[in-house]
């Protein structure tokens, strides 16, 4: 998930959420971070396989805002653990 300029979280999927944020940031990702600006990647889960992602994406964009926030404290939250040693 990437948090945006006006607060907003956009979730998607992606093999490489580091590479797609710069992608994003560049302006070449989706229409909504084009318009909103994202600042920086916030939230990330490494999943088995493509279709765990599309599902686990769809349930999160069914999320509010708050559900969305209180995301980022889960322990399923492995964007620093991801930094630290690649994605799996």
């Amino acid at each position: 998930m990437l948090e945006c300029e006006d607060g907003s979280i956009y979730s998607g999927w992606s093999t490489d959420p580091f590479k797609r944020e710069i992608a994003h940031s560049k302006g070449l990702g989706a229409a909504y971070t084009r318009l909103r600006k994202p600042t920086r990647l916030v939230y990330v889960e490494a999943l088995p396989d493509r279709g765990s992602a599309l599902k686990r994406e769809a349930a999160i964009k069914k999320l509010s805002h708050k559900q969305k926030l209180s995301l980022l404290d889960a322990p399923t939250n492995s964007l620093e653990e991801m930094k630290l040693h690649g994605p799996s």
